[in-house]
């Protein structure tokens, strides 16, 4: 079995009990661009599996939970909490628990291959290391496994939340510099812009329920053990805050609208997905 770092069940909360007691409730200042920034996600997703990568996006996954928690997407939302940075050469060990890791998140060349959704990665993107490791790692196991590899490629999908840039003619999208791009689909490598103190707030600053999760942790079992520390407190606190204003009618309605503004909107899974959200 795979080691984990220990989150809270933020939909059943049960086993918190009175750790927030004395935590002051968040302010949530982050939350129209939030919002607004997921339900982007949604839209770009292509009726996908989506698997946030690392950290930095549990509020958005947590968010989501609250917003599809009574809908067919209910079980879409999926953590993929490693670190592949910084990028090294993998060696014979971390491969195999990389693998391990994946196939606990119902990951694998069979399940690319015969699923019939897309699997999509999402994560905060400056340079796209992070995307580019997770590819190779993929595109490297895939081989091995002899899969079928011009399948797989139509249903792999890698969806940057980005820094919000001024928008004019010929801008620099971190996709153009790195190469592997070029062997997908244009249509697998999307991006959703997030304002830049949103962005370092997720990326830096904000305080996180679980620890990082480096390849040098991948079988350290004190991951596992639940903190109970002041940050811990401060994130979770802010983790619960935002499964609920997800469950609300003003979060769900902005999500509705942005959705509706999407090209996307235009296909009948998207249109379904609007339904329920109302």
């Amino acid at each position: 079995m795979t080691i984990r770092p220990f989150r809270w069940d933020l939909v059943r909360p049960d086993q918190v009990g009175t750790l927030l007691d004395r935590t002051p409730p968040p302010r949530l200042w982050f939350l129209p661009d939030l919002t607004v920034c997921a339900a982007k996600v949604l839209a770009r997703c292509g009726d996908g599996e989506l698997h946030f990568v690392g950290r930095s996006l549990d509020s958005m996954h947590d968010l989501l939970g609250g917003a599809l928690e009574r809908t067919s997407w209910h079980d879409r939302l999926h953590r993929l909490p490693l670190s592949l940075k910084p990028r090294e050469a993998f060696g014979r060990r971390e491969t195999r628990l990389l693998r391990e890791h994946l196939a606990e998140g119902g990951i694998t060349p069979h399940s690319l291959a015969r699923g019939t959704r897309s699997t999509v990665f999402v994560d905060l993107v400056f340079e796209g290391d992070t995307f580019t490791e997770l590819y190779y790692q993929l595109r490297q196991w895939i081989d091995d496994e002899r899969e079928a590899w011009q399948v797989i490629r139509r249903k792999l999908r890698f969806l940057g939340v980005t820094l919000r840039q001024p928008t004019r003619p010929g801008a620099w999208r971190w996709q153009e510099d790195v190469a592997w791009t070029r062997e997908l689909p244009a249509s697998a490598v999307r991006n959703v812009s997030l304002a830049r103190d949103v962005w370092y707030y997720f990326a830096d600053d904000q305080p996180k329920v679980t620890p990082s999760f480096p390849r040098q942790r991948w079988t350290d079992e004190t991951v596992t053990v639940p903190g109970h520390g002041k940050p811990v407190r401060r994130a979770l606190a802010e983790a619960f805050a935002l499964v609920d204003a997800g469950r609300s009618a003003a979060v769900r309605d902005r999500l509705v609208r942005t959705i509706s503004g999407e090209p996307a909107i235009a296909g009948p899974w998207l249109r379904a997905l609007v339904t329920e959200l109302r």
